[in-house]
């Protein structure tokens, strides 16, 4: 029996957690919150009669690519702490389908950004350092490429997934469009301090050292789930038009 305590601390710990991006150096509590923490969620949620549960996992379960697109059959690879963690409750979850056809469905979502977004990622975090009139840091070269999805499109995917999804599977929800970190900068230079100019923009731009391993993209079909009805609505420019006008950061 799952005791209710255990159930409160667990989604506490993955509220606070699950979009960190600090799991080299915090990577026992990433694997108190993320294993622990969903084996303690998955099994109340199995004792409590639900009804369909959703695991929400992340393509960096996959490790990266240059040239493999990686569908839900493609084998985990992952390269950090964080994406190690992902995987392991992904078995934790599916493994309550298999044992007892409690039925689960695990999700692996592209990079999520929109309005209000947690303030350590991308996206805010240039936002906010430029309205302070601070430079982007931008790791290493910046070339590496990230598939954004704004977030009303990846509500949507889940809502699909909750209404026809299948128990026991997996579904990536991803987008072909792909920006670079350092394309990503440049766009909200120009749109949060107005400035045109590529040099002016450059100006902006500050180039530190390279993590260890940077992965350098991530590229993911979900043509299982679109075979489902669903498909991105939001464009790029108009998602990130949103976003830079909705984050004020004091």
């Amino acid at each position: 029996m799952v005791e209710i305590a255990q159930v409160e601390l667990s989604l506490t710990g993955l509220n606070n957690f699950v979009t960190s991006d600090h799991s080299f150096w915090l990577s026992s509590k990433f694997s108190r919150v993320n294993v622990y923490g969903t084996y303690v969620l998955v099994n109340a949620a199995r004792e409590a009669g639900v009804e369909k549960f959703i695991y929400a996992s992340t393509d960096e379960v996959y490790g990266d690519s240059l040239d493999e697109e990686f569908d839900e059959s493609s084998p985990r690879r992952p390269t950090n702490p964080y994406a190690a963690t992902k995987a392991a409750a992904e078995h934790i979850v599916l493994s309550h389908w298999k044992k007892y056809k409690f039925p689960v469905i695990v999700t692996r979502c592209s990079n999520v950004y929109g309005p209000h977004q947690y303030p350590e990622k991308v996206i805010p975090r240039f936002i906010s350092l430029l309205q302070s009139d601070r430079k982007c840091f931008v790791h290493g070269s910046g070339r590496q490429a990230r598939n954004f999805l704004y977030s009303a499109d990846v509500t949507e995917a889940f809502l699909t997934v909750l209404e026809k999804g299948d128990p026991g599977e997996i579904y990536n929800i991803g987008t072909k469009f792909e920006v670079s970190v350092i394309q990503l900068a440049r766009e909200l230079i120009r749109l949060v301090k107005n400035i045109s100019n590529d040099s002016e923009i450059d100006d902006w731009l500050d180039f530190v050292s390279d993590r260890p391993y940077n992965d350098l993209k991530y590229p993911m079909n979900s043509e299982k789930l679109e075979r489902l009805g669903w498909r991105p609505k939001v464009s790029w420019q108009e998602g990130i038009k949103k976003t830079s006008m909705c984050c004020v950061f004091i």
